[in-house]
């Protein structure tokens, strides 16, 4: 049990290495799928028969994308348990992913693969089975544990969540604009491209083919706050960020421009409790000023690519800026300066050591 607690007592250090992992994948996806949609230049997935180069860059993007969860989750889990730790979480990570889990299955599989092929190791074998653990043991029922679990635990609660959640927008849509805005914007912030950010943007594409193009309107302004959101707080508070941190702000900034809401994901990664919250707050108000202004989009994507196919172009920009602004003080209010975080994670190396001797 008190090697349980030491892995939690470290829960940072070991998010810092999965995130400090991921970020390449984030900002080379993000990017080349950013730079195919801009050069496209409406608001959309490029279409493979007229731009078969820019379809092709952005399924490069895309491929980039997908591997960020997987990464994040095998480094969390490396973190705790060292290379045989990285198969099981990533393995389990993807499957989490292609279910819908987001980033939020892949801390799930993170550390759920680094705590299980933890004590996985501990096994006691003669000699002559010693091989088999790390060939086949921790591999093998590693890997069918944290999968097994993404599969069967957490696949269902996800698709009862999204149906709820679905209908539940449904219920919203013929009331107040503004707190189905308010709503919408913090399920778009609250995952960055897992279940309950997917329902609010399909609810969106829905509203496009019914004729709703306030729904549209609004998600175009949500989802670009997250990333722009982090792009600034970086911007304005240099000292609260790592320089991987920084670098990964810049890409995010330029995502959040083509709304592209995972360029906030390694931030949210890093510290859950103070991004997420800050960015579904931002979002939110975004959203609502967008709703207030009366925006809307015949497209459903986001972000200043989308200016061309929207309604009030002052109000949207309004809107984004209000949002991602209220959403970067937030961030820079609730996070600490580098150095006195780290100050925070030796404490508790050293009570922890004082504690457990």
């Amino acid at each position: 049990m008190n090697e349980l607690i030491s892995i939690l007592k470290n829960t940072r250090r070991h998010l810092m290495s999965g995130v400090s992992h991921m970020i390449p994948f984030v900002v080379g996806g993000g990017i080349l799928l950013a730079l195919s949609v801009v050069l496209y230049g409406q608001g959309a997935v490029p279409d493979a028969t007229t731009h078969p180069f820019l379809y092709e860059l952005f399924n490069i993007g895309a491929k980039g994308f997908s591997l960020m969860v997987p990464i994040m989750a095998a480094y969390i889990a490396f973190s705790i348990a060292d290379r045989a730790a990285i198969a099981p979480a990533a393995i389990g990570a993807a499957v989490g992913d292609a279910m819908g889990a987001g980033f939020l299955g892949g801390l799930v599989a993170g550390f759920l693969g680094g705590i299980v092929v933890y004590y996985l190791k501990k096994i006691k074998l003669p000699k002559s089975l010693k091989s088999l653990l790390s060939i086949i043991i921790i591999p093998v029922v590693g890997t069918f544990i944290v999968a097994g679990t993404m599969q069967w635990v957490i696949g269902v609660p996800i698709a009862t969540a999204t149906l709820f959640l679905t209908n539940y927008l449904a219920s919203l849509s013929s009331g107040s604009i503004v707190i189905l805005a308010s709503v919408m914007g913090c399920m778009i912030a609250f995952d960055m491209g897992g279940p309950v950010n997917k329902v609010a943007y399909t609810f969106a594409i829905m509203s496009v083919s019914t004729g709703n193009y306030n729904v549209a309107g609004i998600s175009a302004v949500c989802v670009a706050i997250p990333s722009l959101a982090v792009g600034v707080a970086t911007f304005i508070a240099p000292k609260k960020f790592r320089e991987e941190e920084k670098e990964a702000g810049k890409a995010g900034f330029l995502m959040g421009l083509v709304g592209v809401t995972e360029g906030a994901i390694p931030f949210a990664a890093a510290d859950p409790l103070k991004v997420i919250p800050a960015n579904m707050i931002g979002t939110a108000i975004g959203g609502s000023v967008a709703a207030l202004m009366g925006v809307t989009t015949s497209v459903a994507w986001g972000g200043i690519i989308v200016l061309p196919a929207s309604t009030n172009i002052l109000g949207f920009l309004l809107a984004l800026a209000v949002g991602s602004a209220v959403a970067a003080i937030l961030i820079v209010s609730f996070k600490k300066e580098v150095a006195e975080e780290n100050d925070e994670d030796d404490e508790d190396e050293i009570e922890l050591e004082i504690e457990y001797i």
